[in-house]
């Protein structure tokens, strides 16, 4: 048995976003054959379940973390936390999500020169990962392609390795998001009969998760108003508008969403905005209300790389599948015929496979079947099984042996551009602070940040 942490940034609640969703249902899983803990530095506002959960801070993180055998990071950690590759527990890094690809796509609306910074300071800790990791997770083939090029840039994939490891499977393996093993039991109607505007009888298409700026929405919004003229019954539900971590900026395009579907007419009478979040624990009850699900983006490299966790609430739920091309539920719908898929922006086409997958109720029942049978592959047991083994028995990376993790200090190149981007964070800080608390607050604000920062 192994003493296993493993440590996020995010919210731990009723309402849960998919980085906490994930954290979750590995500590569940590795729980039943190892002692686990969860670290977060967002809020945790539940118990663990088998396992222990418990908020941490930069001051007790290394306190916290204890003397576990494997510790397993999500998102922005190593930088501020440097030691990390060079303990003696094995260091498992999980990239299922890019964060350097997203930070183009986040920051996209700031000033070139913020988004710049922003960029930078992804691309740092994301080598810092790559460097210090003994064992990578990713979530598709595709993205293993591309972490490893990474990895081969990063001087990780060399001759001694590949001699170990061909396959590279011991640096890399995939670990998709995955869905739960219960069967998902409706115990009461959260949408149909109960959100007004929404009778039982209607047709319903799900919008699951938040809607991101990477995501396209307002394709859907016009597809839902070309489609309700032949089927008027129609309804589209956007099960979540506001993200349940503080930390997560608001985005644009939920203002884009809200105006198209106001100016079209649709608000409240075929487009429906769900204010919150949904609790986790319920989700199924609105997803089981439904009778389709979708879910678009656009023709870029986030979209390329991602793996759109909602969809795998589709699966488990048994709805049909309309979505964009381009990604890789996309392949997987057109190749398993599990609903349909459209060209990039295109609301017509759009709105026709909504009209036949709504009305033609023998090509619904076959892609929901499908959709079901297809279900069983994802489910977490089967997802996590690698994640499992490595940490029945974990390894050091063969370029990492415990002999040679010496604490190193970071490069003067590195310094002086973490020097840059903090500079730059404590001005926008400080310029957004002035405006709302007031030069006597601001000042001492930046005085934390200084002795923080830039201490010795």
């Amino acid at each position: 048995m192994s003493k296993i942490a493993i440590v996020t940034l995010d919210v731990f609640g009723e309402k849960m976003a998919g980085p906490a969703i994930r954290v979750w249902e590995m500590a569940r899983y590795l729980s039943q054959h190892h002692t686990v803990r969860v670290l977060t530095f967002g809020e945790a506002e539940r118990d663990g379940d088998g396992f222990e959960l418990r908020g941490t801070s930069v001051k007790r993180f290394e306190q916290d973390l204890a003397s576990p055998d494997v510790v397993i990071i999500q998102g922005y950690l190593v930088r501020t936390f440097p030691w990390l590759g060079h303990r003696s527990f094995r260091l498992v890094v999980d990239l299922y999500d890019p964060l350097q690809i997203e930070s183009l796509e986040v920051e996209r609306d700031r000033l070139l020169e913020e988004r710049r910074i922003s960029f930078a300071n992804a691309r740092l800790e994301l080598q810092a990962q790559l460097e210090l990791g003994d064992f990578f997770l990713c979530a598709s083939n595709r993205q293993r392609h591309l972490w490893l090029g990474a990895l081969i840039q990063s001087g990780r994939l060399t001759p001694a390795v590949y001699d170990v490891d061909p396959t590279a499977e011991k640096l890399i393996d995939l670990v998709p998001f995955g869905l739960s093993v219960q069967t998902p039991i409706q115990t009461h109607r959260a949408i149909k009969g109960t959100i007004d505007g929404i009778s039982l009888t209607d047709k319903v298409i799900v919008w699951g998760g938040g809607i991101y700026n990477w995501f396209d929405p307002c394709t859907v919004i016009r597809a839902v108003d070309i489609a309700r003229r032949s089927l008027p019954s129609i309804r589209l539900v956007f099960m979540g508008a506001k993200h349940p971590n503080p930390d997560v900026p608001a985005m644009k395009m939920v203002a884009a969403a809200r105006g198209l579907s106001d100016e079209l007419g649709l608000t409240n009478t075929s487009v429906f905005f769900n204010d919150s979040w949904v609790d986790y624990s319920d989700r199924q009850n609105y997803l089981c209300d439904a009778d389709l699900a979708v879910t678009a983006h656009f023709n870029n490299i986030e979209t390329v790389f991602s793996f759109r966790t909602r969809v795998l609430d589709y699966l488990w739920c048994g709805l049909p599948i309309v979505t964009t091309e381009g990604d890789y539920f996309a392949d997987l719908v057109r190749e398993k015929h599990l609903g349909a898929v459209v060209p990039f922006e295109d609301a017509q086409a759009m709105a026709q496979a909504f009209e036949t997958l709504l009305s033609d109720q023998e090509i619904y029942d076959a892609a929901r079947d499908r959709v079901q049978l297809e279900s069983a592959s994802f489910r977490w047991p089967n997802v996590l099984e690698p994640l499992m083994r490595y940490c029945d028995h974990p390894w050091y990376a063969v370029d990492r042996p415990l002999s040679q993790r010496t604490r190193s200090k970071p490069s003067i190149e590195a310094k002086e551009e973490h020097l840059e981007q903090s500079l730059g964070t404590l001005a926008k800080k400080s310029v957004e602070s002035i405006r709302l608390n007031g030069p006597k607050a601001t000042l001492k604000h930046v005085r934390a940040f200084v002795s923080k920062r830039f201490q010795p």
